[in-house]
């Protein structure tokens, strides 16, 4: 049996007064590519701050390698560190691709972190534009120095929302290929929201349908594109967007 390393049980989430999400339970295995598939509006997002610990839900909880998170019982630092995410539009210093990789780092203490950041950026395919200014690179490549200051970090868990977004196949590709070496070389968990099927039937170990803030089917990759079992799933799969 597969490990757990999220838990989420009777969660609920409200913003002035109005329920956005509602998980009665789920559950992210430890080492596995889980994806949020869902239309635009259908709570992933919000889920996802759930996961990285940015607000507490309104009632229920997160439990996260075993300690709960709730509206009273907050996340301790040096477990949320574990985590870390890359979101769709990174937010990167005026700096040089190095000090922005250095960056997380910094914040943390860490010295001696040379080596680390050198295999990250090789990892990214951005070695050669170390002290490129981040304000000249495209947008595929800045979503890679996003990953990196990511990656540097060496979390238990990556979270990724709409990575690929606006970016070309080429820079799809490319960063589709990290997310895998990530999961597969390093045991990384990944829990990645995108609104393309396509991308999640490519990445994910499992997937989980998203719509009007409740989970509506997950399954294995296999079974959840093949053979869903809710209607509106299939619909979902399909491109007919109903919703």
């Amino acid at each position: 049996m597969s490990e757990c390393i999220y838990e989420f049980r009777g969660l609920t989430k409200e913003y002035e007064g109005k329920l956005v999400l509602r998980v009665d339970q789920l559950d992210v295995n430890r080492g596995e590519v889980f994806a949020l598939v869902g239309p635009s509006g259908a709570g992933k997002s919000t889920l996802l701050r759930l996961l990285n610990f940015l607000e507490p839900p309104t009632s229920g909880y997160v439990r996260f390698l075993g300690r709960e998170f709730s509206a009273t019982k907050p996340m301790p630092l040096e477990l949320s560190r574990r985590v870390t995410a890359v979101f769709q539009r990174p937010i990167l210093l005026n700096r040089t691709v190095w000090d922005n990789v250095k960056f997380g780092l910094h914040l943390r203490g860490r010295r001696r972190s040379a080596q680390r950041i050198e295999e990250a950026l090789e990892q990214v395919g951005l070695r050669a534009m170390a002290k490129r200014r981040a304000r000249t690179l495209s947008g595929g490549e800045a979503q890679r120095v996003a990953l990196a200051r990511a990656m540097v970090l060496e979390p238990d868990v990556l979270l990724l929302d709409e990575p690929t977004a606006n970016l070309d196949p080429y820079n799809v590709g490319l960063i589709e290929d990290i997310v895998r070496t990530l999961n597969e070389e390093q045991g990384t968990t990944l829990v990645v929201v995108t609104h393309n099927v396509f991308q999640a039937r490519r990445l994910a170990h499992r997937v989980a349908l998203l719509l009007e803030g409740q989970i509506i089917e997950r399954a294995d990759v296999a079974e959840f594109f093949e053979s869903p079992r809710d209607q509106r799933t299939a619909a979902f799969v399909r491109g007919e967007m109903t919703y």
